[in-house]
């Protein structure tokens, strides 16, 4: 069934900032020369999409320094002038921008106090702001202490440049350690976790999302179509169509290419027929089911892919729907996840 378009607002955890339920992914911003080359939207066609996002609601936006080599950044800092009080903008550090294109300096990534200082003050400056809602750490760095990484955030709060901050691509022992550490030294902790969740890459499952509810964390979700593998652009046997994302990252489609996976699309599509909606829309409308997704990041290219994603705010999957997504997609976990969950849940 469907109701009426409204975009709620959730709480991230246990902290006082709301984000809007699905959050507008800029990492197609810009021109790239690194990993998203080929695959971003026009200057042009990115303003729409954003203007479009925050007519529509959705007021919460993710970013990171590395997104088309700063420029995603810049584009907003440029785009969201006079208007910058109404959004919750959301960066990142840890990666070095323009990473295989430049020689790369020893303090030019990671999580160093050093590094993150300067990574928050490069990213002020392109955003043209003076202030960061969320400031997230892209991935763990083991080379750094964990207390030097969580002391420099908690300076980056004290001095007003960040409100809140969270982490991106950590492990379960990693984010645990994270959480202690700032229990233990009287620092400011994660209030989120940013996470790939998918009904094709449930992972997280396993034990960040069973952290996140235990610990009080928001969960902000990347990637939630499998990087658009569950749009129902693609066809068993056929090559990705031409301009698609998968059709340049053919590695990623290769391993996406699986039975299982096309097992769950064509799960997906049923549903989605049932409902008279979209594939897209129902596997988003999957993720937002659960109570731990504080909001999903849609990376839309285009106005057309923006409003398919938006549509799943417009769906409810009945309880025989949503068990047979979880079925049809169920990972294995393996020991002693398995053996425990025959007794209990994790």
């Amino acid at each position: 069934m469907t109701t009426p378009v409204h975009v709620p607002h959730r709480h991230l955890g246990r902290c006082g900032l709301k984000v809007s339920a699905l959050t507008l992914g800029a990492m197609t911003f810009g021109e790239s020369e690194t990993f998203m080359r080929g695959v971003t939207s026009s200057d042009e066609e990115a303003r729409h999409v954003l203007d479009a996002a925050l007519d529509a609601g959705i007021d919460t936006i993710d970013t990171a320094n590395v997104y088309s080599e700063g420029r995603s950044e810049q584009l907003l800092g440029e785009w969201l002038q006079g208007r910058r009080d109404k959004v919750t903008l959301l960066t990142k550090c840890r990666f070095p921008i323009g990473f295989g294109t430049r020689t790369i300096g020893p303090h030019d990534q990671g999580l160093s106090r050093k590094h993150i200082v300067k990574a928050c003050e490069d990213s002020l400056r392109r955003l043209r702001t003076d202030y960061i809602d969320l400031y997230q750490v892209h991935m763990q760095d083991r080379h750094v202490p964990i207390e030097e990484t969580m002391r420099a955030l908690d300076d980056l709060v004290r001095d007003g440049k960040v409100r809140y901050v969270g982490c991106s691509n950590y492990t379960g022992y990693r984010l645990t350690e994270a959480l202690w550490s700032a229990d233990k030294r009287g620092t400011v902790r994660f209030e989120s976790m940013q996470i790939q969740w998918s009904l094709i890459v449930r992972d997280a499952e396993r034990e960040l999302l069973p952290a996140a509810k235990h610990f009080g964390m928001g969960v902000l979700v990347w990637s939630p179509l499998g990087r658009g593998f569950l749009s129902g652009k693609y066809q068993k046997g056929e090559a990705p169509p031409e301009g698609a994302r998968l059709a340049a990252w053919k590695e990623s489609y290769g391993a996406m290419n699986t039975d299982q996976n096309w097992a769950i699309l064509d799960t997906v599509r049923e549903v989605a027929k049932e409902i008279s909606s979209t594939p897209a829309a129902v596997s988003l409308a999957y993720l937002l089911a659960h109570p731990e997704c504080s909001s999903i990041i849609i990376g839309a290219r285009n106005l057309d892919q923006l409003k398919d994603n938006i549509a799943a705010l417009s769906v409810t999957l009945s309880a025989d729907q949503v068990r047979r997504l979880d079925q049809v997609s169920r990972p294995r976990f393996g020991y002693p996840y398995d053996f425990i969950g025959m007794r209990e849940p994790w």
